[in-house]
């Protein structure tokens, strides 16, 4: 579209000027009908703070059109319509609010109804401690690994090149180093747009992207050449994910560029579909053994597993695993069955997979059984955005927490619901250039890395009020939920181990 408003706006003020010259100086007055429209098509295109603007001259002002008709409207014309109910504009508007650094209190007090059912809050104290968000950090791999990570509470969750532009995957990667927290790289593979300075989380999926051989199969001399990069601070083996959990990943032809199939080793032209389970090892002790052996090729950097919980007498195997063999993973990340992706079949999205808050008190509560939660950390994935859903994790069992929607919405997803067409119309989840590169990756780097800033002040600001030093001090006595017009519990009630 920017193409062709820039083609037609230079042919119709030439076509103006030729008739005005050689025919009748009347034809001058159409500037007045054009002139106008041809300065805030130019303007839109040349302003880098509106990718929809940037991509799409003129007409995109009916977004923001829409939106300032009702508020009302927003949930329907502006933040579309995800899981069968209209996302919560509330939501929404404070990624947004954030990542702008615009301000962040809310008018009229409460936007939830707090005696429908549902409703949860927490329990404050009348003596309220100034937490340093700043300091709010944990240690990775201190128990097995020789190079420990600290990390951030909140980092970017896994979105692969491909999946996502080269655009937006720059601006996440910039905004994390500018802001001092980790970037998950996603399944498919590193590429020139993670190695721009900020911290890595490898994933490694069935696919193997990156240190893979011709046949699919896992390439050891690929893995230590890539393992060994500086910037490469921690490995994920991805077992599965919420959004398609036993499912493998999906990169439909239709996104798949040159570039891209050279990544990640593949044939050009043809969906990309991953295995839906791994082919380097068959068992919990195959899983243990492997991650051993990740550990060690990588030179002791902390390694750990993602999976969305299914059946749990197969985790439950993975700890007695451990137990047995004397062998701990780092780290686990729990995705929720709720998850999002660019692309899944129906049924694995909506109708697999344990949602979040079931699975990772699940996963904690075994641990905590087994006697071995205090050798590794606990990663969330799952649909968390605001500070208050971090504490919700953390009270439930995580460690720290990784996001991929809240990111999104800060590089300014509109929640088109295009991700799978590579026709995202603000340049996200498209390999089109010609709307990735309406993507500014300064200006985009510099929301998700406030969006970052002002999310780890609010928990800073939670945790104080709470009364804690710091959030890992949150229990589930600390979070109510209302359960029914006259009852409400404790999430040690509702969650029981």
């Amino acid at each position: 579209m920017r193409r062709i408003f820039i083609l037609l706006s230079i042919a119709l003020t030439l076509a103006l000027l030729v008739l005005g010259v050689r025919f009748d100086s009347k034809w001058f007055y159409g500037f007045i009908l054009i002139g106008p429209l041809v300065l805030i098509g130019w303007h839109d295109i040349l302003q880098k703070k509106r990718t929809v603007l940037r991509n799409f001259p003129i007409i995109g002002h009916g977004r923001f059109l829409m939106e300032a008709i009702r508020p009302e409207l927003q949930q329907y014309f502006v933040e579309g319509n995800l899981d069968g109910m209209p996302i919560n504009r509330v939501l929404r508007s404070v990624v947004y609010q954030r990542s702008k650094g615009e301000l962040q209190t809310l008018p009229f007090g409460t936007q939830k109804d707090v005696y429908a059912v549902g409703y949860e809050w927490l329990s404050h104290s009348l003596s309220p401690k100034k937490i340093d968000p700043n300091k709010l950090r944990t240690v990775i791999g201190s128990y097995s690994a020789k190079q420990p990570y600290e990390s951030s509470l909140f980092n970017i969750s896994a979105m692969s090149f491909g999946s996502l532009s080269q655009a937006a995957i720059s601006a996440l990667n910039d905004g994390a180093h500018l802001g001092g927290f980790s970037h998950n790289t996603g399944e498919g593979g590193l590429s020139p747009y993670h190695e721009r300075g900020a911290d890595l989380v490898w994933q490694i999926g069935t696919g193997y992207f990156g240190c893979r051989t011709p046949d699919g199969n896992f390439c050891e001399e690929s893995f230590v050449k890539n393992a060994a990069k500086p910037q490469v601070k921690m490995i994920e083996i991805k077992l599965s994910q919420g959004a398609k959990p036993s499912h493998g990943g999906i990169l439909p032809a239709v996104k798949v560029t040159p570039e891209i199939a050279a990544i990640r080793g593949v044939p050009l032209g043809q969906d990309i579909l991953s295995p839906a389970s791994h082919g380097a090892f068959d068992s919990a002790n195959g899983l243990v053994l492997f991650a051993e052996k990740l550990r060690e090729l990588s030179g002791g950097k902390p390694v750990g597993f993602k999976l969305c919980v299914g059946r749990t007498e197969e985790f439950e195997e993975i700890v007695r695993a451990m137990k047995n063999l004397g062998k701990y993973v780092d780290f686990i990340t729990v995705d929720g069955g709720e998850g999002g992706t660019g692309a899944a079949p129906l049924e694995f999205s909506d109708d697999v997979g344990m949602p979040l808050r079931e699975g990772l008190s699940f996963v904690h509560d075994t641990l905590v059984k087994e006697g071995v939660r205090d050798k590794l950390k606990i990663i969330a994935s799952g649909k968390i955005i605001t500070a208050f859903e971090i504490l919700v994790a953390m009270a439930l069992g995580a460690d720290l927490i990784n996001s991929a929607r809240g990111m999104m919405l800060a590089l300014g997803c509109i929640h088109a619901l295009r991700c799978n067409t590579n026709r995202c119309p603000v340049g996200i989840t498209t390999n089109d250039p010609n709307l990735f590169k309406g993507l500014d990756v300064p200006t985009k780097k510099d929301r998700v890395a406030r969006y970052h800033k002002e999310t780890m002040k609010a928990l800073a600001e939670l945790t104080g009020a709470l009364g804690y030093e710091h959030p890992s001090q949150i229990t589930r006595k600390d979070i109510y939920r209302r359960i029914s017009l006259d009852k409400v519990s404790t999430f040690d009630q509702i969650y029981r181990s």
